[in-house]
This record gives structure tokens, sequence and C-alpha cells, in this order.
């Protein structure tokens, strides 16, 4: 694959790169990694040797690609709206789609100022509740960030180390959804936030990299997918207060039936949000 001995330059690996791997944006991820450059400054050096350590590190990964693992494990990092993450197999990979119910809530907030409590259930990486603290108004926002992995939670903290001053209104806690979070703030809620598990068991759909690497426990949730999205909608209302919202990632199948879930709650203005590719993806309500 490359060639460690400093006689090939980057824009001759990168092209190699891509040709193993048959994926040029993939190719360009990972030779950018090994280099240790961010995307102007790998252009920058294209025409530079590549040294041996890169070359190595660069072997490396695309052999672990090539055996299936998701190159999002393989780099250790993956972005999300406007962060960096660190990620690995302890949690969920950050999806696109995802990032969408950050849009959500900002929408929902509004031009108000805050100080908003929020709850990121099922945090994983950290990925939504950290985006919310990096994109609203400094210091106007404190969100508890739950998950039942201690895992999850160490990689979520580890996010919120390197967001540096807006982190400080983050709260980590493990525990069992709505279990996890000290009771002297329910009913105080703003806004609830969570991405859980909601793929049914033996779900022929699933990516056989998905079901090979992630961790189940994020994935997987009864028979038909819904099981803790029925604990979340059926508690959230002791949580939020007046006019708070509640949203929920699911699956592209699932909206009438999470729909019905947070109408049974007591849920109002219960609206179906599409994803990037248009598939129902979130399912938002607001306590009256």
């Amino acid at each position: 694959m490359s060639n460690p001995d400093g006689h090939i330059t980057w824009r001759e690996l990168l092209a190699s790169t891509a040709e193993v791997l048959n994926d040029a944006p993939m190719a360009r991820w990972l030779c950018e990694h090994a280099s240790g450059l961010d995307a102007e400054e790998f252009v920058a050096e294209l025409d530079e040797l590549v040294n041996a350590r890169s070359g190595i590190h660069l072997d490396a990964m695309i052999r672990r690609v090539l055996d299936g693992e998701p190159v999002q494990y393989v780099m250790g990092r993956w972005a999300f709206r406007y962060l960096d993450l660190m990620v690995d197999q302890r949690v969920l990979i950050p999806r696109p789609e995802t990032e969408l119910m950050v849009d959500v809530v900002l929408r929902h907030v509004g031009a108000s100022k805050g100080p908003f409590l929020m709850a990121d259930l099922g945090t994983g990486s950290g990925a939504v509740g950290l985006s919310l603290l990096h994109e609203l108004p400094l210091n106007s926002a404190t969100v508890w960030m739950t998950d039942i992995s201690t895992d999850a939670i160490d990689v979520a903290r580890a996010n919120a180390a390197g967001l540096g001053r807006p982190a400080a209104g983050a709260r980590f806690e493990v525990g069992y959804w709505w279990d996890a979070l000290p009771s002297d703030v329910a009913g105080l809620f703003d806004v609830v936030v969570s991405n859980p598990p909601y793929i049914a068991r033996g779900d022929v759909e699933v990516e056989s990299s998905v079901n090979d690497w992630e961790p189940h426990s994020a994935l997987f949730s009864g028979d038909d997918g819904l099981d803790d999205i029925r604990i979340i909608t059926a508690d959230a209302p002791q949580w939020l207060r007046s006019g708070g919202l509640l949203i929920v990632e699911m699956g592209y199948t699932q909206a009438a039936a999470v729909s019905s879930l947070m109408s049974a709650a007591g849920f109002v203005d219960v609206t179906v949000h599409p994803d990037l590719a248009g598939h129902d993806r979130f399912v938002s309500g607001v306590k009256p």
C-alpha cells in the first residue's frame, strides 16, 4: 500500500489509497489523518514526501478498513455539525441525519436568551448535547447528558474537555433514562432530546458493519424497536416544564407509532421531521 521509505509524495499515496479502497473520499480522510494535517494544510503538502511514521500509520488504518472496521473507529474521530468528536467502539457513530435534531431545538428556543435547562438522554459520544452547548449563546444552557454506559459517559466527558468553555454547562450522569437525573430537576426542563436505540431485534436491514462493530445496547430495543422510546415518552411530562419540548430520533417506518406514543403521553403539536434524505427521522412534541 504505502511506501514508508520516503520516496512517495502524498499526491501519489492519495491516488494509490483511493484505488486500493475504491473510495476517494475515504482515502482523503485517511491520508489527512495519517499526515496530521487538516484539509487546507494537506492540499498544500500534496507534493511533499511522506515520512515513514505517517506511511506506517496509513498502512495500519487501510488494513483495518479492509477488514470491515468503520472508518470512524479507525480514525478515532468524526465530525458532527461544528464539532470534531472522539469516537470509538464504546459509542455509536454519530450520523449526519442526527445533526438535524439540533436544528429543531434551536428553532424551538428561537430568540430566547435562556437560561435553558436541557437533557440529552442516551448521549453516547455527547454529539447532540455538546452541539447545543456549542451553538447556543455562551453560558445560556445547562445540559444534563446521561447514558446507561459508563464507557459512553467517559467518551462524552473527553469530548466535553475538547470543547472548552462552552462545555461548562455540561452535566454527566450514568443511569437508565430518567433514573439518571436528580429528582430536584423534575418539571424544570425546557428541552429533552434523545437518540435512543430504535432498531427491532432481528431487523434484516441492519448493515453488517453496524451489527458487527457498533454497541448493540445503543442500537436494538425490543421486538419492534420501540421499548426505549415508550419509556422516554411516557415519563417525559413529569420532567418537562409547560411549553417544554421533547424530541426523539426513530426509524423511518416508526413515525405513526412514535407520534401515537407522544399524543398518548399528553403532548401537543406533535410533529414528524424528515432527515436529509427526506425520510421520517424525528418526532417532537410540546408539553401543554
